[in-house]
């Protein structure tokens, strides 16, 4: 049986998806891809344990871990979340992340225009 995980280049994610629009982050070691929609977002990402992403608001957002271990601070409450636990951060509450391991999170956004593409 050939092993398709090794193909994959460590990421969760296969080719159908990382051949979608390489999203533009700010951030070393974070890489992700784009499906857009008219009215929301869904990113794809893939981050290395690049420590904290600062605190910041923007539109809803919910999120699935697919792989790897991040610390979450969703306003006043901080959490550990893993492969298979997911989150929803209201529209304009602050939070933060911390990627203890490299992770692989898929994220969906209330804003067709959240992030854009390299």
């Amino acid at each position: 049986m050939k092993n398709y995980m090794k193909e994959w280049e460590g990421t969760a994610y296969p080719q159908m998806l990382r051949d979608l629009p390489e999203i533009d982050i700010p951030f070393e070691g974070v890489r992700g891809w784009l499906l857009q929609s008219k009215d929301k977002q869904v990113g794809f990402f893939d981050m290395e344990p690049i420590g904290e992403v600062p605190p910041h608001s923007h539109c809803a957002q919910w999120g699935l871990v697919v792989e790897g271990e991040m610390s979450l601070t969703i306003g006043e409450e901080t959490r550990v979340y893993r492969k298979g636990d997911w989150y929803y951060i209201p529209e304009g509450v602050v939070h933060s992340a911390t990627f203890l391991t490299r992770a692989n999170v898929i994220d969906v956004f209330d804003d067709p225009a959240r992030y854009g593409v390299k």
